[in-house]
């Protein structure tokens, strides 16, 4: 498939701005996948498509403050760092982005925080916007990891606002995330609430989690016409043994699994044996999935709405057929559905 085949005119005002008032109170969209009968629901009624032995697959990755701001030494020309990584924990090395990086040069030293306490050499350019920081720190790791993090912002995407906001900390994380990495939200596990997981208990719909620190790759622009000439950026997953066994059981059982998720997807599929079960793994995926692809573990999934040309659309459109899934996002559009992370919901069973 091709890029353009993605593209459909998506206004400002149809991106949410800000989340519902309450996470599991949002619209849903629900897509039969076989008949293309589109519902109109709210997402607390996702339980409604699955009874007892389905399992939900969820992303407890947790989102860090990647945003800093500062200045470059000798100039003070104001620069914007976005910690993708740690690379060395006892070096204090940090994969990043540094914006404007055109003059930004291997030995520079860049000055964070009013007092400029914080300060950060160039030691390596990994790309024409990449660069390898070392952070001049001398104390303890946990008393550094706390000053950095201190500095940073939630990293908002700035086509929603280019400023967070106090309350996007919070908005901008699961409740159920756990294990610090991610660099975005895994957008469509937002919507779940606790009074929503305890409903799934009363249903004996089970929950899983695994970890995949979900990067900015998603959200890097497909500059290339031909989607198979894409190269998706590497994000850590990491499956554990009672997930994979959980996730076995119920394909061995045809019960439902549903991922929840982009980043669910692509790790559900990045290793799957020939009788089509997932293995524990701690690894990387830049596993790439559109249209067409025959999928082996989901039976269904919940993602947001995303931008277009997007490779979580094209994702998505994989599992729900291309077809069905760009006039489901035709009307989302009719009927005043919110894009993004902050947006409503799409169930395709």
């Amino acid at each position: 498939m091709k890029l353009s085949q993605f593209d459909f005119n998506l206004t400002p005002d149809k991106i949410a701005k800000e989340p519902s008032r309450w996470r599991d109170e949002c619209k849903l969209m629900v897509l039969h996948k076989d008949t293309g009968e589109i519902e109109h629901r709210l997402f607390k009624d996702i339980i409604d498509y699955f009874g007892k032995g389905d399992v939900f697959v969820l992303n407890d990755t947790k989102v860090f403050p990647a945003k800093l701001f500062g200045k470059k030494e000798k100039t003070g020309a104001d620069i914007m760092v976005f910690l993708l990584r740690e690379l060395n924990r006892e070096q204090r090395l940090w994969d990043v982005i540094v914006d404007p990086a055109r003059k930004i040069r291997i030995g520079n030293k860049l000055y964070f925080g009013d007092d400029e306490s914080m300060v950060a050499e160039v030691i390596d350019n990994t790309t024409s916007r990449g660069r390898t920081l070392r952070f001049l720190y001398d104390g303890p790791y946990d008393e550094f990891k706390q000053a950095l993090f201190a500095l940073g912002q939630t990293p908002i995407p700035e086509w929603i606002r280019e400023t967070p906001e106090e309350s996007d900390a919070a908005n901008f994380q699961t409740i159920f995330a756990a294990n610090e990495g991610a660099v975005s939200a895994p957008a469509a596990g937002l919507h779940f609430s606790r009074e929503l997981f305890n409903r799934m208990v009363l249903k004996d719909i089970e929950k899983v989690f695994i970890t995949v620190h979900m990067g900015i790759g998603h959200f890097r622009k497909v500059d290339v016409e031909d989607l198979s000439k894409h190269r998706m950026d590497c994000e850590r997953m990491i499956i554990s043994e009672q997930a994979a066994a959980t996730v076995n059981k119920a394909k061995k059982e045809h019960h439902k699994v549903c991922a929840v998720g982009v980043t669910v997807i692509r790790a559900l599929e990045t290793y799957v044996t020939t009788d089509k079960e997932i293995r524990p793994n701690d690894t990387w995926t830049n596993k790439f999935i559109f249209p067409p692809y025959e999928f082996s573990i989901p039976d269904a999934i919940v993602s947001n709405f995303h931008l277009p040309e997007s490779t979580m659309l094209m994702s998505v459109a994989a599992f729900g057929g291309f077809d069905k899934v760009m006039k489901a996002y035709q009307t989302a559009l009719e009927n005043d559905y919110r894009f993004g992370p902050y947006g409503d919901a799409l169930l395709i069973v």
